[in-house]
């Protein structure tokens, strides 16, 4: 049974500063370097010690950071892809959110979603998000190891359960797949009949088993 654990990286700079993510490098807060380690230690619990493990992660520090501690935790070492990074917003990374919101189209209840212009110069689609997240996870999903862990971000996370499940692209226009920052959504394929399950959501359990 191949496992896949993909990890939101937890609180960062640009959350407490109220500025727009995307591909701005921020690093993590000294709470989000405490959940980054609760995270290790909870994805040490569930994964024997014996098994074969491949970490990836999305090459931004906050990411890298993230999969450092888990690096720890398994003795391996994490594959950085630049695909697995955040959506760009553009010249509004690393702006004030309120910045983007001034200037933010939002997409139309019908129509195409996927390639909508949101208003803000250099920043993706949606179309060209969910392809650089499908072509990434296709990479992963080509290595042979039962315990598959990937470090990347909130918005991220959700094309990599839909390519999961392999939901096209094209039906990717009004999927939400919300889970919170400093979480682990568990994603398996059984041996039998080759069926994806998304076993757990953006899970947070972590946080409060492991403080106890």
């Amino acid at each position: 049974m191949r496992t896949l654990y993909v990890v939101t990286h937890p609180e960062a700079t640009h959350h407490v500063g109220g500025l727009v993510g995307g591909w701005f490098d921020s690093v993590l807060t000294p709470a989000g370097e405490l959940a980054a380690g609760r995270i290790a230690r909870a994805l040490r619990s569930k994964i024997p010690a014996t098994a074969e493990v491949q970490l990836f992660s999305s090459d931004l520090r906050r990411t890298v950071q993230t999969a450092g501690k888990i690096a720890e935790e398994f003795g391996v070492s994490p594959v950085l892809d630049s695909r697995l990074r955040e959506k760009s917003y553009g010249e509004a990374d690393g702006r004030p959110q309120q910045w983007l919101d001034e200037r933010f189209i939002p997409p139309p209840a019908t129509g195409d979603r996927l390639n909508h212009d949101e208003g803000v110069a250099g920043a993706e689609t949606k179309a060209d998000f969910a392809k650089r997240i499908y072509e990434a996870t296709e990479t992963i999903l080509a290595g042979s190891a039962e315990h598959q862990i990937v470090v990347t971000h909130g918005f991220a996370q959700q094309f990599i359960v839909t390519a999961w499940i392999k939901m096209p692209i094209e039906s990717l226009g009004f999927v939400n797949f919300r889970a919170p920052s400093g979480s682990v959504t568990t994603l398996r394929e059984d041996d039998f009949f080759h069926n994806r399950q998304v076993a757990a959501l953006g899970d947070m359990s972590h946080h409060v088993t492991l403080d106890q």
